[in-house]
């Protein structure tokens, strides 16, 4: 039997995740990878404040106080990828944000579910 999540540690998309106060509470392996350059896993329990310059620092802030999630895509060492910024709630109170990073590839499909179904 495994652990519940240890799906996250293998997930091949960086998954970090903050407290109300911004501290990085959790990091998947591919975040610890991701900002291996920043101190990786030794970024566990610092603020995610302190990680960041002006004006991403009032950026992030701006982002806690509205508790409301937000999304964009980069590219960064020829790579590609979507980035999600979701608030949590424990028991409907903010706990803080999730922040996902996942890969694109360079082609990515788009189907569209709301046109209505053709034919029969």
């Amino acid at each position: 039997m495994h652990a519940r999540g240890d799906w996250l540690l293998e997930l091949p998309a960086a998954v970090t995740v903050t407290d109300a106060e911004g501290r990085i509470v959790e990091m998947n392996r591919r975040a610890q990878e991701t900002f291996a350059a920043e101190g990786g896993a030794e970024l566990l329990g610092r603020s995610l404040f302190d990680c960041h310059p002006e004006p991403a620092r009032a950026r992030l802030r701006a982002l806690f106080a509205s508790q409301r999630p937000n999304h964009y895509t980069i590219q960064k060492g020829g790579r590609r990828k979507i980035i999600h910024q979701l608030p949590w709630f424990r028991d409907g109170v903010f706990a803080g944000m999730v922040e996902l990073s996942v890969p694109l590839p360079a082609e990515l499909p788009h189907f569209d579910r709301d046109r209505p179904k053709q034919g029969g």
